[in-house]
């Protein structure tokens, strides 16, 4: 995992000056890349790299060329399936200077083109430039662990792993998106291509840039997750084919996340996921240094301990235990917006942070996490109240603003996914000020592109809502806010097994029936951990473990947070309206309030970290002036 950044000019040649200036760029992603750094200004092209190195340690610094200079590419993350790749290319004739997976990309373009990309099984963001065309281009993996932003001012493409490096570059702007605001207010978090910084985009996971010699920029997809149409069969294959076809790959996507030339670690958080992961690793190398990486919430209530010390003896590893203090909250948020570039919707981000602090102090740089196998396998509660509302159907011959609302979004006025959003609609503008209210229609996210309707047309409802928290919850939000900026910021690269491109789409072709089956999520995974993984954590009750929220920060007094949330700065500032933020102060600093998580929303968090993102990134500039470009 490591950092890049760069910039394409299409007016004139680079010149020292701009050598500064992606200096300054690659600076701001130190944390992803403390190993080495480097700057290449070349043409019209500036690229900065920083190094976090894990595979070819002694030659993998980039950029990497292919045998006659033609083609080169900064790269951030790994390919892991870069033996097999490699030794095919080998016997097309093509030549290896370095021990880095990265460099099977080079090879690869000079042999299929840009249709190479399905062909790799990794978690990868990459700049690759190709001097004869005079084309660069920029991918983002399938699943879009790895993050890839961009944009285009003054006759320049300027990109970065991480926003904060693109905003080193003089021609970029600090405007805040307000359809970007009204995301983090309305769905699990910020999605593709949005950021929290107008003009300034993510690239989309699946997709890859084309940019052109005179600036032209195409975006293509070529992958995305593709459920099959129609009524769900379970009864075509057996129930123990699509389990033994499951723990193959699941197998696989684990030892090809073990490949690295450093010591890797597991996080493990006592529940299904993590355990399943620990216990196949102690499976497939039970003599293997194991080091495992878990938080003991300080409230009993929350303490998963137990477990995590069971699974850590089963599966012979080392267990490192931290115990996370609810004050630790208050000292790691405004790190935590930092690295999130986004205000958050709950404070769970902080307990990633400590978690990869914890990993990072060991030495250690690489992880195996278990995310992902909730979106793919039913593992919410939203999936058994489908298939509970599918039981109960009753005959609705109205059709209200909310079922034309719903068949907007999703194109199912039946389909309810996380809140009534009209309802939710008219709480959110009772938050935002007059101000934000007299264009609220123009940056309303529900009035702009969500998903495509047509991935999720024909499909049983467990497939539409896997397929629907696959972009709006898993892609940008748990694997990116949560997931690689939280282990970035301590130079960790997080690795998910249950993310590895062929389970994934292997998952596309079980049926419904056997990831809920008898109203058990995740039914098939536990089916086949069953045979690997100890009785009480595959039979346990889904855990879930709710961050301590505002009602907690407010009741602490803590000043920088008084700060923000003062009236007068609120009005001065213009996107919250005062006075409700005023009453929603008094009625979350209640005795003994809280907020019914997650069927709630915790709006004043996402004031709070809203208020922190400003400071952090907006604060050499007016108020007014930056709310002004917001509206324009």
């Amino acid at each position: 995992m490591c950092g890049i950044c760069g910039f394409i000019r299409f007016d004139r040649r680079t010149s020292e000056d701009d050598k500064r200036i992606v200096r300054n760029m690659n600076e701001k992603l130190l944390h992803r890349g403390p190993d080495a750094q480097d700057v290449a200004v070349f043409e019209n092209i500036a690229l900065g790299f920083t190094r976090l190195s894990i595979i070819g340690l002694e030659n993998g610094m980039q950029p990497i060329y292919n045998e006659d200079e033609s083609v080169l590419i900064i790269c951030n993350g790994e390919i892991f399936n870069y033996i097999e790749l490699r030794e095919e290319l080998k016997n097309n004739g093509h030549t290896f200077r370095t021990a880095s997976d990265v460099e099977v990309i080079v090879h690869l373009y000079e042999q299929y083109g840009m249709e190479f990309l399905n062909m790799l099984n990794g978690q990868f963001a990459f700049a690759l430039y190709d001097k004869r065309k005079r084309k660069l281009f920029c991918a983002r993996d399938q699943m879009g662990i790895i993050p890839f932003h961009y944009t285009f001012i003054d006759n320049t493409f300027i990109f970065g792993s991480e926003v904060k490096a693109i905003l080193e570059h003089p021609a970029v702007k600090r405007d805040v998106d307000l359809t970007a605001l009204d995301q983090v207010f309305t769905f699990p978090g910020l999605y593709s291509p949005r950021t929290m910084f107008k003009g300034i985009n993510s690239l989309e996971n699946g997709h890859y840039l084309t940019i052109d010699d005179d600036g032209k920029i195409t975006n293509t997809e070529y992958w995305d997750l593709i459920y099959p149409e129609g009524e769900d069969d379970e009864d075509i294959i057996s129930e123990e084919h699509y389990i033994d076809e499951l723990e193959r790959l699941f197998e696989r996507a684990i030892n090809l996340r073990l490949r690295a030339d450093v010591p890797s670690g597991l996080y493990l958080s006592g529940g299904l996921d993590s355990s399943m992961i620990t216990m196949k690793v102690n499976q497939l190398a039970p003599d293997a240094r194991k080091e495992s990486f878990s938080i003991d919430f300080i409230d009993s209530q929350y303490s998963e301990s137990i477990y995590q010390k069971l699974i850590a003896k089963e599966g012979n590893a080392k267990l490192n235990q931290r115990t996370f203090f609810y004050d630790d909250i208050i000292q790691r948020l405004q790190h935590s917006v930092y690295h999130s570039e986004c205000p958050i919707k709950e404070t769970y981000n902080t307990a990633s942070l400590s978690l990869s602090e914890s990993v990072r102090n060991k030495n250690i740089k690489v992880i195996l996490s278990g995310e992902g196998a909730d979106e793919f396998f039913a593992g919410y509660v939203g999936y058994r109240f489908d298939k509970m509302k599918a039981m109960n159907i009753s005959k609705n011959n109205g059709y209200s603003a909310e079922d034309e609302l719903k068949q907007k979004l999703w194109g199912d006025r039946s389909f309810f996914y996380e809140k009534d959003y009209t309802q939710f609609t008219t709480l959110k503008r009772s938050l935002y000020s007059s101000e934000m209210n007299a264009s609220f229609d123009e940056f309303n996210c529900l009035n702009h592109p969500v998903i495509n309707k047509e991935r999720i047309e024909n499909r049983d409802v467990l497939r539409k809502r896997a397929y629907i928290d696959y972009k709006l919850r898993l892609v940008d939000h748990l694997v990116s806010d949560h997931g690689d900026r939280m282990a970035m910021a301590n130079s960790v690269e997080v690795r998910y097994p249950f993310l590895d491109k062929d389970l994934i789409e292997f998952s596309t072709r079980v049926p419904s029936g056997l990831k809920l089956k008898d109203f058990t999520e995740k039914y098939i995974l536990k089916k086949m951990a069953a045979r690997f993984v100890p009785q009480e954590v595959f039979n346990r009750e889904k855990f879930h473990f709710i961050a301590p929220g505002s009602p907690y920060l407010l009741q602490k007094n803590i000043e920088y947070i008084n700060d923000i949330l003062s009236y007068d700065l609120i009005k001065k500032q213009g996107y919250f309206n005062p006075d409700e933020v005023e009453r929603l102060k008094k009625l979350y600093s209640q005795d003994g309030f809280t907020i019914n998580a997650p069927f709630e929303s915790d709006l004043l968090i996402i004031v709070i970290t809203f208020g922190i993102l400003l400071d952090t990134f907006f604060s050499n500039k007016t108020s007014e002036s930056h709310m002004m470009k917001a509206f324009s």
